[in-house]
């Protein structure tokens, strides 16, 4: 056998390193077998087969016994006894095979000693252990239980990923492995037709230490080699060979931003149990104070959760009202979040955000949002029922916006139960729903309500389909401070309001299907109409039911306002079609739709909105998809009167998955004045990869704020401002990633300065280092 270790070791003269996660296969050398379960790429496809499949197995009673009670099976083109030692050494050869327990070795040639123990083979060797770890050599010595002694030219195939190969290997006194000269990749080292190529990264060492008492590898004078220069000394590292983390430092970051200067971070990973570990990390900045952080992580019997920590004493904009002032103070940031199962139904999960002020996440890049929410929700779900006691607070990050204004939800409980027996054919399922709302500087709300929705829905001999609903509801609010809502009708009348709400509908679908285009075409109309007597809205505090707007998603709504605050009344017809054509690799798909009102009360509807009228806008939502090249959606709100575009938005992503184009528009021209849930907005984004060279890719994005001061008095942009834009070039093959980014902020919020900013990436896939 000729083993490929060119790939591995470089020549004798410039022995490098070693080696960073070889899991289990340097147990080869003690017959003691990690548990492994990945399978390894690259080996030959009868190389994992069962044993049972490649042995061709002997009468028990005729194999020759070990010492310890285990059978050797032995499978051979030729199988000599030596008769002058009584049998004692057996000789085969001509693709031999030993096989005991889980563990076989084949070879073109082997003599086993019975009497003094020891397995010679020589030729193609390869030994499998019971983990599926491989070893490939030119000659071998064994004992009966499978522990090899001393071996030159060794290769050992991973089943968890990844090749070690070495000139030599013993065992110590002590029981320690050593390995001499040796390297490890967890790149493939044949292309998919079988040619030798060359890793693109591997780790070379003087020598490998494993101890096989605590199962962990340690390395001498590793070095970390790219396409076959050195670039990084590895002091200290090491692994264990039963797949858990091991502590140690992680490969640093590099980046340079306009706030800040040139940053370099470096973090240190610290493994305290199977089930609990913790990191902490240093980054340094040449325009900016250091900042640490740690992150602690815990996985429990009954869930898991994190927590996550950032903190600094540098300089920060106290004020943005007037003139702004700045001041030295502690900053910092905190994340925790988690998940825990009691039972097959109860549940518990929760989050905290909290930041130290509105720009401590964008200057030092560790998040962009512009609200953190910290939550906590205890479910209980089952077949019939769902129960939720839940709670919220948000933090704004907005510059303009007074935090004393924003609520606080605490309780929000929800109870939904469908009852298992249908009431006059159709299926009952009762609600119960309470929420307070508590604000420093403003309105406070609390709402309770309880109602029962009855859904029935047949399939007459014409083919239609007819759904009838019908849904009755109390609700009580209490709200006080209801001068401090800007909007007047958000207001509702201070004190106690109470409300009955009943719903009834009818809905008809008749889909017809048949032949066209070369393909199958489904076309749908459909008719709604809804009953509703009229009810007490404008005497109720609106607080989650502000941002309504016509789509093709509420068009057949009961209610098309969101949440629970307003519900739409009256009579009103809603008529509309479904449109769908299926073709080999095609399919296009449109739904087109509008709504009449037998009423002309249009107090809760604002003008702009598409409801306010008897007859409300068009509305329509079009998919085309082309296999997994084209895909396109585009939805819009045309205005009955004069067919002027009052929504306009579409995404559409052509290419695959390394060379592909993303662009995504909307305009939304609801000329509507004095409600800010419901400003016009115009916005472009757009993204982009090319794939070049095989492993090799440019790409690029941005976001562009397209609206004006006429759409919005509040922007004071012309009507073209780029809000943010990347480019970047990566590489990547099967087990190597890097790339260099340039991206570039155009606005400044407060300290978090606009400008550009550089990072540079790298990350070893198969390996654990980032």
């Amino acid at each position: 056998m000729s083993l490929p270790l060119q790939h591995y070791l470089p020549a004798h003269s410039r022995l490098k390193f070693s080696l960073s996660a070889v899991p289990a296969a340097l147990a080869l050398f003690m017959g003691v077998q990690p548990a492994l379960a990945q399978d390894e790429a690259g080996i030959a496809p009868d190389a994992l087969k069962p044993l049972e499949e490649q042995v061709t197995e002997l009468d028990p009673e005729a194999l020759p016994p070990v010492t310890d009670g285990r059978i050797i099976a032995f499978e051979a083109d030729n199988l000599d006894y030596d008769n002058e030692n009584d049998g004692e050494v057996i000789t085969a050869s001509g693709n031999v095979l030993l096989s005991s327990e889980d563990q076989s070795v084949r070879a073109n040639n082997i003599r086993w000693d019975r009497q003094s123990g020891t397995i010679y083979a020589s030729g193609n060797v390869r030994l499998v252990d019971e983990s599926g770890n491989q070893l490939f050599t030119d000659s071998l010595e064994l004992t009966e239980r499978f522990e090899a002694g001393a071996i030159n030219e060794l290769l050992v195939s991973l089943r968890a990923g990844g090749r070690l190969a070495a000139r030599g290997g013993q065992r110590a006194a002590d029981g320690d492995v050593i390995l001499n000269d040796a390297a490890y990749t967890a790149c493939p080292v044949t292309t998919l037709e079988g040619c030798d190529k060359t890793p693109s990264w591997r780790i070379t060492a003087k020598r490998i230490i494993y101890n096989p008492e605590d199962s962990t590898v340690s390395f001498d004078s590793a070095v970390l080699e790219l396409f076959g220069a050195r670039i990084l000394p590895m002091p200290g590292l090491a692994f264990r060979t039963d797949g858990s983390a091991i502590s140690g430092f992680l490969v640093p970051d590099l980046r340079i931003s306009e706030s800040n200067g040139v940053e370099v971070s470096g973090e240190y990973y610290l493994r305290l149990a199977d089930n609990k570990d913790l990191t902490l990390g240093t980054r340094f900045f040449t325009q900016a104070t250091p900042l640490v952080s740690a992150e602690w992580r815990h996985l429990t019997k009954k869930g898991a959760y994190q927590i996550s920590g950032y903190g600094t004493h540098s300089r920060r904009i106290s004020t943005f009202t007037g003139n702004p002032t700045t001041e030295r103070d502690l900053r910092g940031y905190l994340f925790a979040n988690g998940r825990f199962q009691f039972d097959p139904e109860w549940s518990l999960t929760g989050s905290i955000r909290l930041a130290s002020d509105r720009t401590f996440l964008r200057r030092y890049d560790i998040s962009r949002d512009d609200r953190l929410r910290s939550t906590f929700n205890i479910e209980r779900t089952n077949d019939q029922t769902y129960f939720s006691i839940a709670g919220w607070d948000t933090q704004t990050l907005r510059l303009d916006a007074r935090q004393g204004q924003v609520p606080m939800a605490l309780p929000a409980i929800d109870f939904r139960h469908r009852m298992a027996d249908p009431v006059l054919g159709g299926t009952v399922e009762l609600q119960a729903n309470t929420l307070s709302l508590v604000r420093d500087e403003g309105q406070d709300t609390q709402r309770a309500f309880a109602g029962a929705r009855w859904d029935l829905r047949r399939l007459t001999g014409p083919g239609q389909v007819v759904t009838f609903s019908a849904l009755a509801r109390g609700d009580v609010y209490h709200s006080d401070e209801n001068g401090f809502t800007t909007t007047e009708i958000y207001r509702g009348n201070e004190g106690w309001e109470g409300r009955a709400i009943a719903i009834g509908a009818v809905d008809v679908e008749w889909p017809f299907v048949g032949e066209a285009f070369g393909g199958t075409q489904v076309f749908k109309p459909r008719l709604q109409l809804v009953v509703s007597p009229a009810i007490r809205n404008l005497e109720i505090p609106n607080e989650d039911s502000r941002a309504i707007d016509l789509e093709d998603s509420n068009l057949f709504a009961l209610n098309r306002f969101p949440g629970y605050d307003r519900v739409e009344d009256g009579v009103r017809l809603t008529y509309g079609l479904d449109w769908e054509l299926q073709r080999p690799g095609w399919r296009i798909k449109t739904t087109v739709g509008q709504s009449y009102r037998f009423d002309t009360q249009r107090a809760i509807l604002p003008d702009g909105t598409g409801l306010s009228e008897r007859v409300s806008d068009f509305v329509g939502r079009t998919e085309l998809r082309f296999k997994d090249t084209v895909k396109l959606t585009h939805r819009f709100r045309i205005d009955k009167d004069n067919f002027q575009v009052r929504r306009n938005e579409f995404d559409a992503t052509v290419g695959n998955s390394r060379t592909y184009v993303e662009v995504g528009y909307l305009r939304l021209n609801r000329d509507i004045e004095d409600f800010e849930d419901l400003q016009d907005r115009e916005e472009l984004r757009a993204a982009a990869r090319v794939a070049f060279a095989r492993h090799w890719s440019i790409f690029g994005s941005g976001i562009v704020n397209l609206t004006d001061r006429n759409e919005d008095p509040t922007f004071s942009s012309d009507g073209f401002e780029p809000i943010r834009s990347r480019l970047g070039i990566a590489y990547r093959d099967e087990c190597l990633e890097f790339g260099f980014t340039w991206r570039r902020d155009y606005v400044t919020a407060g300290d978090a300065e606009r400008g550009d900013t550089f990072q540079l990436t790298f990350a070893l896939r198969n390996f654990g280092l980032r």
